[in-house]
């Protein structure tokens, strides 16, 4: 039976197990990997890498316009007519359709059709955040695309984008966008105390040191989704960085959320959501207590970085 929220069927998608889309998943991650650098290397820097992330959509994920000799193109992930599409601002749109094959088959697809546009470019051709980078050219080995079960986790992060987008607007201090990490194929937004932070410790397979250096160089409290690669299930997630002494003995709900030492952080699975009467309530209650465990116990001044929004409604 489905879940229902105060204003009745709930939006929030029936995620299949990861056991049975975890070939499908990892596909397209190198595919977001191969997109995500395209923009890396033709847009401008912004701070924490935040200049090359995607964004998600109606119809899936943007890389939103990408810079290029005066004039831009967008990347396009559609997960509903399960195409690619790659639209420039002279009116200009080539496309090829997603469907099951290889990471190299990819790559040769999206930079032939980049070719077309008269767009030239050069990426560092292998994943990052992953324990076996094989270069995109030679993955021949990940070739799966399940499109009812890429369609299911779209829809879950249109969910995921939704709510958080609401938590983040109660933040007056500096904060991330809602954006899609194409490293670690994960939905994340991020807030800021204004301090800076330790050095990072760095450690992330296939990813220079600097990279996390930097991404972490002042203190902050992150909250995101993920397929649940690692933990075996699709969830929602919360750390701080550095994290503060009793951090991880605060009260987080809902009670389905719990602390998992073996990744540093708090989880709450996404089927624990969708199950809730109201699913967005308890998500926006998982981001608000281990944002305040982050900010209370790390001395923030929570009263000059809040406000409460207006409703124009």
């Amino acid at each position: 039976m489905p879940a229902h929220s105060q204003n009745g069927p709930t939006h929030w998608p029936e995620l299949p197990p990861l056991d049975q889309w975890t070939d499908t998943c990892t596909t397209v991650h190198m595919w977001t990997q191969i997109v995500g650098k395209i923009r890396l290397e033709l847009g401008p820097w912004v701070n924490h890498s935040w200049g090359s992330t995607l964004y998600v959509t109606s119809t899936g994920l943007t890389t939103s316009p990408i810079p290029y000799q005066g004039w831009t193109f967008t990347i396009d992930f559609d997960f509903v007519a399960h195409q690619l599409v790659i639209t420039t601002s002279h009116g200009r749109k080539v496309l090829f359709s997603l469907e099951p094959m290889s990471v190299a088959d990819f790559h040769d697809k999206i930079f032939d059709a980049l070719a077309c546009l008269g767009i030239q470019v050069h990426i560092l051709a292998r994943p990052v955040e992953v324990p076996e980078a094989i270069p995109f050219a030679r993955n021949t080995r990940n070739r799966s695309y399940h499109r009812q079960a890429i369609h299911a986790f779209w829809q879950a992060l249109v969910q995921a984008n939704r709510v958080f987008s609401e938590f983040r607007a109660g933040f007056l201090g500096k904060c991330s966008p809602v954006h899609f990490f194409w490293g670690a194929f994960d939905l994340a937004v991020t807030r800021f105390s204004g301090r800076e932070a330790p050095t990072h410790p760095g450690g992330a397979p296939n990813c220079a040191d600097w990279v996390m250096e930097e991404a972490y160089s002042h203190e902050l409290a992150s909250a995101g989704f993920w397929p649940g690669t690692g933990l075996g299930e699709a969830a929602f997630y919360a750390y701080a960085y550095p994290e503060p002494d009793g951090y991880r003995e605060a009260s987080i709900q809902p009670t389905e959320a719990y602390f998992h030492e073996g990744l540093g952080e708090y989880i709450l699975p996404f089927d624990a959501v969708r199950a809730s009467t109201d699913p967005d309530a308890a998500l926006l209650n998982f981001l608000q207590r281990t944002y305040q465990a982050a900010a209370d116990n790390g001395g923030w001044d929570r009263g000059v970085l809040e406000f409460v929004p207006p409703n124009p409604r």
